[in-house]
């Protein structure tokens, strides 16, 4: 298990990826959310798998693109310097728990065989950010659904939470940063 690859995570409208954006903007090697990416392939080339039409679909691509993601990462990222993934492979199963879906031993397999940093960073719901777009179609409610059932799923999975706070995009990356530096003095 590589120790310096930390997820950040949380539900929708959480500031998640703009705090990626910034830590990628500092030089920290940042792996964007694959989740994202197949929406808006999905919606690009007119396909159907997307959560609003054929979850089950997405389920399955959004778990191979996410091993993917790790394994590309791992032959790439041949260093000690902490590498942030925005949503980790847990993140699929926690979407197949929403969505009703039965977690195959796949899904499994691969949670427990692709870890991360034991520490996950979990950005809490914050209306006053929240907002729809072509991508993020879920209600408040779900975004707060969303939260509670990665904690959940995480802390199922052998991971420890770490709440990042809600506060300006500066004080959530400093935040972060010491905590991954406390990390690494202890490996």
């Amino acid at each position: 298990m590589p120790d310096n690859y930390y997820i950040l995570t949380g539900g929708p409208g959480s500031g998640k990826t703009t705090l990626i954006e910034a830590l990628a903007q500092s030089s920290y090697s940042c792996i964007p959310e694959v989740a994202r990416e197949i929406i808006s392939e999905q919606i690009r080339d007119n396909g159907s798998a997307l959560p609003w039409q054929d979850y089950v679909l997405y389920t399955e691509i959004m778990l191979e693109r996410s091993v993917l993601s790790y394994t590309e990462t791992a032959k790439k990222h041949i260093t000690n310097q902490p590498v942030f993934f925005d949503r980790g492979i847990p993140d699929t199963l926690c979407y197949a728990e929403l969505t009703k879906q039965p977690i195959t031993e796949k899904m499994t397999a691969y949670a427990r065989e692709y870890r991360y940093n034991r520490n996950v960073f979990i950005l809490p719901p914050w209306e006053a950010i929240y907002h729809t777009d072509a991508e993020r179609k879920q209600s408040w409610e779900e975004a707060v659904a969303t939260y509670e059932q990665m904690v959940q799923t995480y802390r199922q999975h052998g991971y420890t939470i770490i709440e990042v706070p809600q506060d300006t995009v500066e004080n959530r990356l400093a935040f972060i940063l010491r905590h991954t530096k406390a990390t690494s003095k202890n490996m």
